[in-house]
């Protein structure tokens, strides 16, 4: 059984996520029905608990579904070998054991382990593709510099390098605007929308930056109430999925401006 849209990059069908217990099941959300096609940007958005980073896990194979299928590039991710999953899926978590004594070059260079041989040689082609990925996230000037020396802008960039050099189809990202200013977030954001449209890459993130996701982004997934909501921006605020996604004692989604505002 394949998914149906042959250029989907990635599909899930009656998703079930959460985690098992020895025989209990603690369900985190149903029903999550996504089509994700290359160049799209697409934000994972919910309060606190919904389950964003779970979604993402589990899309990625780090855990197992509860129920519904997970397609990978129209494979089925159950059936996918890990080394052919490295070569579709590039992850930047937010707390990644990573050595910051590395320089830029090196860690961007970590992208390419799913091609090389044993011993880690970098061929021409490999070294190619890591330039490339610094060049697209415009860090040619810090290239050379330890990790450990970079702001976490500049750290955030880094991954996104790394991740763009292991060149798969999706790109995964956790919370990517984490510990940055507003300026900062923006332009993280504004980078991977540009990085999609200019790679034809699927870049799929999970975010708190819910009015600047609905500005950038071409499709969103809402989880609340343990369900997942779908579509493009226009579409969830023409349904009113935003209204009741927090409390109303404190801010509110305005129709008019497509954003949340402070009563």
């Amino acid at each position: 059984m394949t998914a149906s849209n042959s250029n989907s990059v990635l599909k899930t069908e009656s998703l079930k996520i959460g985690y098992r217990k020895k025989n209990k099941v603690n369900l985190i959300a149903k029903d999550i029905n996504i089509d994700i096609n290359p160049g799209e940007l697409v934000a994972v958005i919910g309060v606190n608990g919904a389950g964003k980073s779970t979604l993402l896990k589990t899309l990625s194979g780090i855990l197992q579904s509860i129920d519904g299928e997970v397609f990978i590039s129209n494979n089925k991710l159950s059936k996918t070998d890990p080394s052919d999953l490295a070569k579709n899926i590039s992850m930047v978590l937010t707390e990644q054991l990573l050595s910051k004594n590395l320089s830029v070059i090196e860690l961007v260079a970590l992208g390419r382990q799913p091609y090389t041989n044993w011993i880690g040689r970098l061929t021409k082609n490999d070294l190619k593709k890591i330039m490339h990925a610094i060049q697209l996230v415009n860090i040619e000037d810090i290239k050379n510099k330890k990790c450990h020396e970079l702001s976490d802008g500049q750290f955030q960039k880094v991954l996104i390098a790394r991740a763009l050099a292991q060149d798969t189809p999706l790109i995964i990202l956790d919370e990517p605007t984490t510990h940055l200013d507003l300026y900062h977030k923006a332009y993280v954001l504004k980078l991977l929308q540009k990085l999609s449209k200019e790679t034809n890459k699927a870049i799929l993130f999970a975010s708190h930056e819910i009015n600047l996701a609905l500005q950038l982004c071409d499709k969103l997934i809402i989880l609340k109430d343990k369900k997942a909501l779908f579509g493009n921006p226009q579409e969830l605020v023409k349904t009113r999925a935003f209204n009741d996604l927090f409390p109303g004692n404190l801010i509110h989604f305005d129709q008019e401006s497509s954003s949340f505002k402070i009563k």
